[in-house]
């Protein structure tokens, strides 16, 4: 009951600071823009810190230069570069708000004496962007060169930050644990402290529970990708719900990387019978061959496409339903300050809620990349019998007879051979422990 007690306390003590901020700012909370890359890092309220800028350009006259700047403020200060606009022409310094200024300069319908009305429409239509540009960040811009065009952009964006992170995370986690290691605690002895335990639980997870039930004897080989892929992953998640933090895997551009890997990955397991059912499917009839060729190539690239889309859409999803909810705060309380501050209880309510299932759906996210990555491998690795008879009795296997035994059952039984009903019943069946 006390728990409970502290619990609305807190919701209250947090909707009575928010409520009444909102309300008085009346500021538009952008979740798709605070879910974005950027090109600094959010404290938001204390401020922004803007990151490095660098470009590969190829000048007017057709040279290269490779120009770095501490700030997107400083490039644009440079008059090397500008804020992108659309306006008629190309390209240049400002902001791609051409369609207010034209509709604010038709409505002004102004004549002077010395300018005509087409001077008078193009001079109110530049005092208008100025304004513009000079409203807008840079950070927040599009930078485009003033002279010639950027061939590449290598600036540091928040997400590469936080990439950064995880990668220095992963280390300073698993290189003392390999030490551990490599002086005999874990193998020779039992695992010592809170952190090699954990990790220790989650390594043997990843290796038996996903890693051999598609890998089998190819395991050793393929398990650290899996573990890295696995707490890269899961680490990037987390980062995602540490305050001021950003989510890696919620840009579909480093899910593509990661799904990219496990695709060449893949490819490169591949044994010639894996090639042999795409490229020419046994036991089909040749008519087909030429309809499930296509669909099999077609295969290959959908699989690491699903595996990116799948990690960035619920990254993503996530976060959107959080700063929905809290945007909700802000809605409301411009409207009126009252419900501003009835809203906020039950809005900071499903936050807390939707946060608590995020950080289920950062370990689950990773489980699912890393099983799918395995299943992958796996079928390439995997080697099929195509010159027997399918219906011959070979005898049991070692699968079988390992999961039987794991089971407790005292009959084994093929993999082939089980089927709901006969599960249900080996189980019944099962001695007692």
């Amino acid at each position: 009951m006390r728990t409970a007690l502290r619990f609305v306390l807190l919701l209250t003590v947090a909707a009575v600071a928010t409520a009444p901020a909102s309300a008085a700012e009346g500021e538009e909370l952008d979740a798709v823009h605070h879910t974005a890359d950027g090109y600094y890092l959010d404290f938001s309220p204390i401020g922004k810190v803007e990151l490095p800028r660098i470009f590969l350009t190829r000048r007017a006259d057709g040279s290269l230069a490779f120009d770095v700047f501490g700030s997107s403020t400083a490039a644009v200060a440079s008059g090397r570069y500008g804020i992108e606009t659309h306006l008629e022409g190309g390209h240049g310094e400002g902001t791609g708000h051409q369609a207010e200024a034209e509709a604010d300069t038709e409505g002004a319908g102004l004549v002077d004496g010395d300018l005509d009305p087409e001077e008078l429409q193009e001079a109110n239509a530049e005092e208008i962007l100025g304004e513009a540009v000079e409203a807008e960040a840079p950070y927040d811009a599009h930078l485009v060169a003033t002279e010639g065009s950027i061939l590449i952009d290598l600036s540091i964006s928040r997400h590469l930050v936080f990439i950064f992170i995880a990668i220095g995370v992963l280390f300073l986690l698993f290189v003392p644990m390999a030490n551990k290691y490599k002086r005999g605690v874990g193998r020779t002895s039992a695992p010592k402290g809170r952190l090699q335990n954990v990790l220790e639980t989650l390594v043997i997870y990843v290796r038996d529970e996903i890693a051999r039930p598609n890998l089998g004897a190819k395991t050793d080989k393929y398990l650290p990708y899996l573990l890295t892929v696995f707490f890269f992953i899961l680490i990037a998640n987390l980062l995602g719900l540490v305050p001021f933090g950003a989510t890696a895997t919620a840009n579909i551009t480093v899910t593509a990387v990661l799904a990219l890997f496990t695709f060449v990955i893949t490819q490169f397991a591949g044994t010639k019978d894996y090639w042999m059912h795409i490229l020419w499917p046994p036991g089909i009839p040749v008519f087909l061959k030429p309809i499930l060729i296509p669909i099999e190539i077609l295969g290959l690239f959908t699989k690491p496409f699903a595996l990116a889309v799948r990690l960035f859409a619920n990254m993503v999803a996530g976060h959107l339903v959080i700063l929905n909810l809290i945007g909700l705060i802000f809605i409301v309380g411009g409207m009126s300050a009252a419900a501003g501050y009835g809203t906020s209880i039950p809005a900071l309510g499903l936050t807390l809620f939707v946060y608590a299932l995020e950080l289920l759906v950062a370990f689950i996210q990773a489980y699912v990349f890393t099983i799918l990555s395995a299943l992958f491998i796996g079928m390439a690795t995997a080697e099929h019998e195509h010159d027997h008879d399918h219906s011959e009795d070979h005898g049991f296997t070692a699968h079988d007879v390992a999961v039987s035994q794991s089971n407790g059952y005292q009959e084994v039984h093929k993999e082939h051979e089980r089927t709901v009903g006969t599960e249900a019943v080996m189980a019944f069946s099962a001695p007692s422990a």
